[in-house]
């Protein structure tokens, strides 16, 4: 019998395809599962235009069979089966696909669709096989013949004996070695694993002969094992099924199935997109964020499929990074696969699945933040800070998708309010979005900033989560409403009607000496028109605040950057006087309050004192 050598390309290419293409070897189940597919769906396609073939799907399967002490795996179909001169055509020439040219030669309808069109996933059996023996008839042949190859050597086609029309291909498995455990793939529970895992949804029964164990009927309290054949995959994939058919509970059920996450999740998303490019998924929302879903580890993604074969686990490219909290599946009929199915080509299909999707998400959280404000906070609180991260990311390309969805603290309402929320309420005259940074809502409470934009009845956002302000800045405005710090310099409300008993000229020399006592640690010294009971407080002139300081300074690569801060005196405090006083009489004096007060104002912002031993000291001076 001759040798036949392969018709494509060298050894070297077929190593290459069965070391390099597939990142996991349990993979060669999956495309041989999925050509078995193929051979009965072109039965199917045939029976559609000849009527000498009846087509009953109940007879048309798979079968798995293992074989420890051969070392074999046998994966047998009763599809369509090859000829002598297809065996030879679609698996004597590498990357050459029968599947490939049937679909183009076929309307393809009713569903289905051939899964195996790209002629190199019968090779990766190479990858845990010494020998691999193809025995075959044809639907259109009274002689059945055996394909049979140990590699990039060739291959040899004799006459077989075989009844029934399909194909079986035996694997001889190679020896374990210190780094490959082959084993595996004669393991029961293993095997079973595997076609759960990429194969649950192949629409023909995958059989096996399962190990099971059950009461004798002697009522022994003893279990008998025996053998009895199973049908391993699930057929029906979820997201094919009517909407209507479904319920709550089955989406739950699908999710906890899948170990999306050990929650329940807060709601999910069915979609069936029949147009340029069909797919369907399945998309859940979950209700708390992963252990580490902050962190490098985390991989967001969710599982790929094509005509329900999973290509990749975590597809990455189907979610922007801000909706990377989500879970579930995309399967699509009319992705663009390259070379093996792991490979993808990033092309406008995807694209376009990502940018529908997206859209979908984005509708599913704002019908949550309408109609389920419960779920829609829950929500917020494990995951809101990856979508203000998103407003900030990318120089604010995404803002406009996510501007609406955010939440923040109010002062008035004491909960959590969309922007939308805060502008419905503004009152006419009020000219900003007013916020309040701070490390929790009891602080902010307490800042002396507040005290002005409190008094004048206008609502304030609390900032507590440290990207906050960073997004607000990279939104800038929202609906033609600017955000303003309480803190700003300028706060646009109008105090000239508001009694104050110094004017900033009558004590500007005041003011001078305490900004040069300051020796540059401040920009400038100012009266208040903000401040009702405390004595003083910091504001800041410019784009960065003290809270924005604070965040950049406590990071890794720290350059020591600092807000432009101006301390503010209030002229109708006591504290006031005294400085006059001081002033007027004794000027160390008045240096030991001017510190003392700038590190009161610190310590209100959070800020660290820059000599604490001086610090108390100072106190100690004033008590003495």
């Amino acid at each position: 019998m001759e040798t036949k050598e392969f018709k494509a390309e060298s050894k070297r290419l077929l190593e290459m395809m069965i070391n390099s293409i597939y990142s996991q070897r349990e993979v060669f189940l999956r495309e041989l599962i999925s050509n078995a597919s193929d051979a009965i769906d072109k039965i199917y396609y045939r029976a559609l235009s000849d009527d000498a073939i009846t087509f009953h799907k109940e007879d048309y399967y798979i079968k798995i069979k293992a074989d420890k002490q051969k070392r074999t795996l046998t994966i047998t179909d009763s599809g369509i089966g090859m000829t002598k001169e297809e065996l030879e055509n679609n698996l004597g020439t590498i990357a050459k696909s029968g599947s490939f040219a049937f679909k183009n030669e076929t309307v393809l309808k009713d569903g289905h669709d051939i899964i195996g069109q790209f002629g190199v996933g019968f090779y990766a059996a190479f990858m845990v096989a010494d020998v691999v023996t193809v025995t075959s008839k044809s639907l259109d042949s009274s002689i059945a013949y055996k394909w049979q190859s140990k590699g990039a050597d060739g291959y040899t086609i004799e006459e077989a004996a075989k009844e029934q029309v399909g194909t079986e291909i035996v694997l001889t498995l190679k020896e374990n070695s210190e780094e490959d455990q082959y084993d595996e793939f004669l393991d029961e529970h293993r095997l079973k694993q595997i076609i759960k895992k990429y194969s649950d949804f192949i629409r023909y029964p995958i059989k096996m002969d399962v190990s099971v164990s059950a009461p004798e009927q002697d009522e022994n309290g003893e279990f008998a094992e025996f053998v009895e054949e199973q049908t391993i995959n699930s057929m029906v994939p979820i997201w094919r099924k009517n909407k209507s058919e479904l319920t709550d509970e089955d989406y739950e059920r699908f999710y906890e199935d899948k170990r999306y996450g050990f929650d329940k999740p807060l709601t999910h998303i069915h979609v069936s997109v029949d147009g340029a490019i069909r797919y369907n998924a399945i998309l859940y929302v979950p209700e708390k964020a992963p252990f580490d879903y902050y962190s490098k580890e985390y991989e967001k993604g969710v599982e790929l499929y094509s005509n329900g074969v999973l290509i990749m686990e975590k597809c990455a490219d189907l979610l922007p990074d801000y909706f990377s909290f989500v879970k579930g599946l995309v399967d699509s009929e009319d992705l663009s696969l390259n070379i093996s199915r792991e490979m993808l080509q990033h092309d406008r299909q995807l694209k376009k699945i990502e940018k529908n999707i997206t859209k979908k998400i984005k509708g599913q959280l704002k019908t949550l933040l309408k109609d389920e404000r419960e779920k829609y906070e829950a929500f917020y609180q494990s995951f809101g800070r990856q979508l203000k991260f998103g407003v900030y990311n990318d120089f604010g390309a995404n803002k406009e998708m996510l501007e609406d969805l955010l939440l923040f603290y109010s002062s008035k309402e004491k909960k959590l309010v969309s922007l939308d929320e805060y502008i419905s309420k503004m009152a006419d005259e009020q000219k900003y979005i007013y916020y309040a940074t701070g490390e929790s809502i009891e602080r902010i409470n307490k800042l002396p900033q507040t005290e002005l934009v409190a008094d004048e009845g206008y609502e304030i956002l609390y900032f507590t989560d440290d990207i906050d302000e960073f997004a607000i800045k990279m939104l800038h405005v929202y609906k033609d409403k600017e955000f303003k710090s309480v803190s700003s310099s300028d706060l646009g409300i109008n105090v000239n009607d508001k009694e104050t008993t110094e004017t900033e000229e009558e004590v500007k020399p005041l003011l001078q000496f305490m900004k040069e006592a300051l020796n540059g640690k401040v920009k400038d010294v100012k009266i208040s028109t903000r401040l009702k009971s405390h004595p003083v407080c910091l504001s800041t002139e410019g784009e960065l605040t003290i809270e924005m300081e604070k965040i950049l300074n406590a990071m890794p690569d720290s350059q020591g950057v600092t807000a432009d801060k101006v301390l503010e005196i209030n002229t109708s405090h006591e504290v006031f006087q005294s400085l006059k006083t001081a002033f007027a009489q004794d000027n160390d004096k008045l240096t030991l309050y001017t510190n003392l007060l700038y590190n009161q104002a610190l310590l209100i912002e959070g800020l660290p004192i820059e000599d604490p031993v001086e610090f108390t000291n100072n106190i100690c001076k004033i008590m003495g």
